[in-house]
């Protein structure tokens, strides 16, 4: 992404009701997912200025969690705001060992321009450990490609097949997929398709608005935790169990 958006997400990513939703749904799937492997580390990839890192590295505090990004000066933002290590790299050619982590989560990244989504996945299942666990967020829908996806450098969306096929091909099978950001799908819809410019959505919204979609959200995420999948919406979420008998 360019500098530009990297300065909006380290200044709203703790107030915005959009990243707030993102992570109470990141952090719903790995109580859905329980590591069996809680001596190994878990990483953030993709983890920009560190709004998530901060969440997962607060709500498991026992567990050792490393953040990366391709960025350095946001590495640098991910580390003091998370107080975790954190490193530059490029999701497709990790610098880890093989087998190393119990948990990888990576949002809204192999969606981005300088990722190969398929290469990237291969790096994952590398990194992984035996039984394993992969959490993605992803935008939904080629047809929603806007201004927005433009500004942060997102080339490609995803339906819950294209994903599903993705995982499979990198050695993943698929244990829970859903959409999310479907009660306010529609406006969604009409702003990106219907608005002009060139910034990304990323910014802070009245107060009015924002309670509204913090309450959207809101409930579902409490669908999600119960193991509800949603039909449609805005982006896709996903765990993935790294198939042991995958090359």
């Amino acid at each position: 992404m360019e500098r530009s958006e990297y300065d909006k997400l380290d200044r709203v990513e703790d107030r915005m009701w959009w990243f707030a939703a993102l992570h109470r749904n990141l952090l719903t799937l790995c109580r859905l997912a329980p590591t069996r492997r809680a001596n190994l580390p878990a990483l953030d990839a993709g983890c920009g200025t560190g709004g998530f890192l901060a969440k997962f590295a607060e709500t498991y505090p026992e567990r050792a969690i490393f953040g990366l990004d391709v960025d350095s000066n946001a590495c640098l933002r991910a580390a003091e705001k998370s107080a975790c290590p954190v490193g530059a790299g490029s999701l497709d050619q990790l610098p880890f060992a093989d087998g190393a982590f119990s948990t990888i989560i990576s949002a809204d990244v192999l969606c981005h321009g300088g990722v190969n989504e398929h290469v990237a996945l291969r790096q994952f299942h590398r990194c992984l450990a035996k039984d394993g666990w992969l959490i993605l967020n992803l935008p939904a829908y080629r047809w929603m490609l806007s201004r927005h996806d433009a500004a942060v450098h997102n080339v490609r969306r995803y339906t819950m097949d294209s994903i599903r096929s993705l995982l499979h091909s990198a050695g993943f099978t698929t244990v829970y997929m859903s959409y999310w950001n479907a009660i306010l799908f529609p406006f969604m819809v009409v702003t990106r398709k219907l608005s002009s410019g060139s910034a990304s959505d990323v910014k802070l919204y009245t107060r009015p608005i924002d309670i509204l979609c913090r309450s959207a959200t809101s409930v579902e995420t409490a669908l999600l935790r119960m193991g509800i999948r949603l039909p449609f919406g805005g982006s896709v979420i996903a765990i993935a169990k790294r198939d042991n008998g995958h090359g």
